[in-house]
């Protein structure tokens, strides 16, 4: 039986090949990543896939990114991400906020959402764009980088066996 950690990091190798290996420029997988990260920290889980690959298309940019990138949130992280946003804008923006443990124990479904009152949905949204506006250009920087080391990796591979 494979471990969870095992099963992860196969994924992720997966992952990162699949990134590394598409046939667009370095500037445009990352930019597909970015819109992705960017959709998935803006857009409520659910909305994000509409959004992100219509645009991906548009932009001419990776769709596999776009699609990928969205999943910074997930079912998995929004237990943790959702709040923390929420909180920190409600902090920053308001002067006050929910306690962190109270927005922890939310559901965060839209009914759950909508009775913890206007301020907190508006935190939501302030939270979401404050987390878009650093994770965006962090993993454009991010994949260019792994893109073009792993092209640049396999150039002198190449370069070696003439």
């Amino acid at each position: 039986m494979i471990s969870i950690v095992k099963r992860l990091r196969i994924s992720l190798r997966r992952l990162h090949k699949r990134m590394v290996k598409e046939p667009l420029p370095p500037e445009d997988i990352a930019a597909g990543w970015a819109l992705g990260v960017c959709i998935g920290c803006a857009i409520p889980f659910g909305m994000q896939l509409v959004i992100s690959v219509p645009l991906a298309i548009m932009c001419r940019i990776s769709k596999v990114g776009a699609t990928f990138g969205t999943l910074i949130s997930n079912p998995v992280t929004v237990f943790v991400i959702y709040p923390a946003q929420t909180y920190i804008a409600g902090r920053v923006v308001f002067g006050k906020s929910l306690s962190f443990e109270r927005l922890m124990d939310t559901e965060w479904t839209w009914q759950a959402v909508r009775q913890l009152g206007v301020e907190t949905i508006a935190s939501f949204f302030l939270g979401g764009i404050f987390l878009a506006i650093v994770m965006t250009p962090l993993t454009y920087i991010a994949v260019k980088r792994m893109v073009m080391r792993h092209r640049e990796r396999n150039a002198r591979k190449k370069g070696d066996c003439r």
